[in-house]
């Protein structure tokens, strides 16, 4: 907390969304985040916040949302003034005053603090009443230098309204507790680099009373006229309440899935506008004399086209991979800004990849629930008919989630925010040269001049992870499947400028990234049943939790065997002989 001449304390924080919440735990597992050390363990907390305000909306009005927080014996409240979003980013600031208070009480009652003379000033003797309650187990940890202290949480949410849970998300925050603001700027661009982490716009209680007005009005899919033009509000993470999403890639060997079908009754079904047209190639036609910013629009373009041809399908939801391909075509578009985006204008082009990021997230929410159940049922087949029924709890819990996620991705896709960025999307990308950076004629711009240094800086930092591979956690495997995949990606984007030759290389990193996918999904399923076998410790019962833990032991050793058998996809891509091959695919440029 900053204190600010002539307001009250300063709130000073960066909040993202997490499409995958096991990111959030590899952060708080290092010690050392940008030039900032971790000062203690990670501590866990849980909180049940009452948000509240009186019947007229008053404590709104003067810019406060007010929360009632019980500890023990002992009750705060807290009054957060409005948002203030300087930077369009992760950064939130805002002033905050917290003191004790009775909620059962009116303000002039409680014990003297700022806090309590605000509520007076505002609301006078009212009472002040729930509008929602959130629940939320914040796990945290205190980072220090040179006289700043930040603390990074991971916070599962549920929002709660009489006695259902409506909606549940995962959030990652790092909050200012003392030094300079310009301390957070290293951690800026540490997250901003982090693909499952998209930046939140919105605050835990806007989130929660748009999931409330969701709740009341269950076929409301559009904002009001005044809200239309607004910034994007209230997304669901693609992480649920503690439940890392996997990443999974399109190329990962991923079986056939039943059919996922939300079914809306037809009178409730708004005519959806047609989608734009785009018409491109059968491939991206990159060619070694494309400017770099002209190849990136054609490899854009083309998977922007692929995107638009899987919406429908993805609407209907009876083909999950309709929502499969959509998916992927936004994945491969924010690989392709990350590989030539540089060679566009950023002011031009940060809102495309901005709102591509979120409906991706939402994409991937779908996505990764329909596979994790899909493998789940798989192993149901195998099981007998008693130990599948005691199996089905688990299968169930994340059917629930799958939908909830589904809501939310229709949500988007029917949203005139959608709409607008996606006809201002395909406008761009189908105008050669707007938003191309400025080049010289001796800077390097185009591909043969400037994709052989990036292939090259690609592989260097897959092949940084050979000192370690003989004992590398799950964790660092994981981190060295993102940087296989962003090899890959590089190498496939210009394959026809590099030749024929080219499909062997990039064969020998598909098998090492699916390798590592499927390690990835085993470690996801493991911890997501340990997680409901806590969770629910005292409503399942003995078969039940006996046939979950069983799926647990089943995935924790298929995890173990793909840790063992890691290193003949790894030699495929660190040998000598892949080298040689990949400088003969490079020199053809």
């Amino acid at each position: 907390m900053t204190e600010v001449a002539g307001a009250g304390p300063l709130e000073i924080e960066l909040k993202y969304r997490m499409t995958d919440a096991a990111t959030g735990d590899r952060l708080l597992a290092a010690d050392d985040l940008a030039g900032l050390t971790a000062a203690a363990p990670v501590e866990t907390v849980v909180h049940e916040d009452r948000y509240v305000d009186t019947p007229d909306g008053a404590l709104a009005a003067a810019g406060y949302a007010g929360r009632f927080r019980s500890s023990g014996e002992e009750t705060i409240i807290t009054l957060k003034g409005l948002r203030r979003q300087d930077d369009g980013g992760a950064a939130h600031r805002r002033e905050e005053l917290e003191g004790p208070a009775d909620p059962e009480t009116a303000a002039p009652a409680w014990p003297e603090s700022a806090a309590r003379d605000a509520v007076i000033s505002i609301v006078g003797e009212a009472t002040l009443g729930e509008l929602v309650r959130v629940r939320q187990v914040r796990r945290k940890r205190d980072y220090t230098a040179d006289g700043t202290v930040v603390e990074l949480s991971v916070d599962d949410v549920e929002v709660v309204m009489g006695d259902r849970v409506i909606e549940r998300f995962a959030e990652l925050e790092v909050e200012l507790r003392q030094g300079d603001e310009a301390a957070l700027e290293p951690l800026v661009d540490l997250l901003s680099e982090i693909e499952e982490l998209v930046p939140a716009e919105t605050s835990k209680l806007e989130r929660a009373m748009d999931a409330v007005r969701r709740d009341a009005e269950p076929g409301e899919n559009e904002p009001d006229e005044s809200e239309k033009d607004e910034p994007h509000e209230s997304r669901q993470s693609g992480g649920v309440a503690g439940i890392p999403v996997m990443d999974l890639d399109a190329e990962a060997g991923e079986p056939e899935l039943q059919a996922a079908e939300t079914a809306v009754p037809e009178a409730d079904v708004e005519p959806v506008p047609e989608p734009p047209r785009i018409i491109v190639p059968k491939t991206p036609g990159v060619l070694a004399d494309d400017h770099l910013a002209e190849a990136g629009r054609k490899v854009l373009r083309f998977h922007l086209a692929r995107m638009i041809t899987r919406e429908a399908g993805t609407r209907v939801g009876k083909d999950p991979e309709d929502l499969h391909g959509m998916r992927v075509a936004t994945r491969r578009q924010r690989a392709a800004w990350r590989v030539f985006g540089d060679a566009f204008e950023l002011d031009r082009t940060d809102r495309y990849r901005r709102r591509l990021k979120l409906v991706a997230g939402d994409l991937g929410g779908v996505r990764d629930l329909d596979v994790l159940i899909e493998a789940g049922e798989a192993y149901q087949r195998r099981q007998s008919v008693v130990e599948a029924r005691a199996f089905e709890p688990l299968l169930q819990s994340w059917r629930i989630q799958r939908d909830v996620a589904r809501e939310v991705l229709i949500k988007e896709l029917d949203s005139n925010r959608y709409r607008k960025w996606l006809d201002a999307y395909v406008e761009f990308l189908q105008a050669d040269g707007v938003g191309a950076r400025q080049v010289g004629p001796t800077d390097p711009h185009r591909v043969r001049d400037t994709m052989p240094s990036r292939i090259w800086t690609a592989y260097e930092v897959v092949r940084a992870y050979e000192p370690v591979m003989r004992w590398a956690d799950v964790t660092t495997l994981h981190d060295l499947r993102i940087a296989a995949k962003w090899l890959r990606y590089t190498l496939e984007f210009v394959r026809e400028a590099l030749g024929r030759d080219a499909g062997p290389v990039i064969e020998k990193v598909v098998a090492l990234q699916d390798h590592l996918g499927w390690l990835h999904d085993a470690d996801v399923a493991a911890g997501l049943a340990r997680g409901y076998l806590v969770e629910h410790a005292g409503r399942l019962s003995e078969a039940e939790s006996a046939a979950i833990g069983r799926y647990l032991v089943d995935r924790e050793r298929e995890l173990a065997r793909l840790r063992r058998t890691v290193g003949p996809p790894w030699r495929g891509v660190a040998s000598l002989a892949f080298r040689r091959a990949l400088g003969r695919v490079v020199a053809g440029l």
